[in-house]
């Protein structure tokens, strides 16, 4: 199944340390902000301050605006985000410091029950066509400009189309990917994979 989640159908929700609100894209279903499987969500970070504690899940978290933050876990690794879509992967169980190098990031979060699913994460800054995996379920977020989805078969069941344009800032969701028979072209994306354990 392919499906198109624009930003009309994101959800505005409270961080879960109450000092700042995110945009939610897209959740397991059932899941809320306590518990879940997968999250993926869009935050503005506009202060230095303490994360969120997420025990039990791994964070990937990607700077899509802004001049960049520095993460501090449990006063010991630092992971250095200053260039668009550079990202950091980390346990949601730790300490986690964010320092701003220059004002305000926007940044995006991808989550997951380290106990349900395993992810992978890629960023591609330049125009590029990406083969997308197999996996249970499949996440395409481009920043700019209009993105190909290609099939080498029939993208839905009701057409023979297989090629779809998505706009940026539009969630692409795919889910699941048997074989590896699609691909994505486009500039400034992030493709998320998920499979489950």
């Amino acid at each position: 199944m392919i499906t198109i989640i624009s930003p009309e159908q994101f959800k505005t929700i409270p961080w879960k340390n109450g000092k700042g609100v995110t945009t939610e894209l897209a959740i397991s279903d059932g899941g809320t902000l306590e518990k879940f499987d997968w999250r993926l969500s869009i935050a503005n970070v506009v202060e230095n301050g303490v994360f969120s504690d997420f025990s039990g899940y791994l964070r990937n978290l990607v700077l899509i605006e802004g001049e960049g933050i520095e993460l501090e876990h449990d006063n010991k690794k630092r992971d250095v985000l200053s260039s668009l879509l550079s990202f950091a992967t980390f346990d949601g169980a730790c300490k986690t410091v964010g320092t701003l190098n220059n004002g305000a990031i926007k940044d995006l979060n991808i989550m997951v029950d380290v106990e349900k699913y395993k992810v992978k994460v890629d960023t591609y800054l330049k125009q590029q066509t990406v083969e997308l995996e197999h996996c249970e379920l499949c996440f395409v977020f481009a920043l700019t400009g209009q993105s190909l989805l290609k099939s080498k078969v029939q993208i839905t069941e009701e057409s023979n189309v297989n090629e779809m344009l998505f706009e940026e800032n539009n969630l692409l969701k795919i889910s699941p990917i048997k074989s590896a028979n699609m691909s994505v072209s486009g500039e400034q994306l992030i493709v998320v994979h998920l499979s489950q354990r």
